[in-house]
């Protein structure tokens, strides 16, 4: 699939929290937990051998936090950053299973639109950034750009404490037929891939100022 098949949802979601902020917005900040799945396989073959198989990001927790202001709409924008420690795994022809660790970082900017109904406040929200993802053992840093999307519900405490559950989809853009993670100057796979998909599920608190 691709990138101009997900790039309408994303951008009228966003564009239209960020074109509507109030002059009174607050501020907030909003630290998460949750655990990545799901993260999609890159086809791969060695440059050297030509031999089949699969690349993976390992399955784990991760940890982030969103800051921004609100909207008049009711919604928000916001900068995210997510991190999350994991490996990277191989397949098919390849050994061994686990080649090395691997850092998985999000970068970016987004917009929420809220329906709210009392103290609750579901809301669907997209963003649009960076995706870095850094081996360990001397492999290359890779940075791609990269779309999320996703829905949640966020209870308002007080005016300014609330707790949200989300649940989140992010697809990265990889090229197709191009190396990835080279090592020494030496890339050690071709991949014939379009697009990482990755999930999250998120529990956090927001503090307005």
């Amino acid at each position: 699939m691709k990138m101009r098949d997900h790039l309408p949802f994303s951008v009228l979601v966003a564009a239209s929290v960020f074109v509507t902020t109030p002059a009174m917005a607050e501020v907030f900040v909003a630290p998460y937990g949750g655990y990545s799945f799901g993260a999609s396989e890159f086809t791969i073959s060695a440059d050297n051998t030509n031999d089949q198989g699969s690349l993976k990001i390992s399955e784990s927790d991760h940890y982030g936090f969103m800051a921004g202001v609100t909207t008049k709409d009711p919604g928000n924008i916001y900068f995210l950053y997510s991190h999350q420690g994991t490996e990277l795994r191989s397949g098919g022809n390849f050994s061994p299973n686990i080649i090395t660790d691997l850092n998985v970082d999000y970068f970016h900017l987004g917009g929420s639109l809220f329906f709210p109904n009392g103290n609750f406040k579901p809301y669907v929200t997209a963003s649009l950034g960076l995706t870095q993802m850094r081996p360990g053992d001397n492999y290359s840093t890779e940075s791609r750009f990269s779309m999320g999307f996703g829905a949640g519900i966020e209870y308002q405490m007080t005016d300014a404490f609330s707790l949200f559950a989300d649940a989140r989809g992010y697809a990265t853009f990889v090229n197709s037929s191009s190396a990835l993670f080279c090592d020494g100057g030496n890339c050690l796979w071709s991949i014939s891939s379009d697009i990482m998909w990755q999930g999250q599920a998120n529990l956090g608190v927001k503090l307005k100022f």
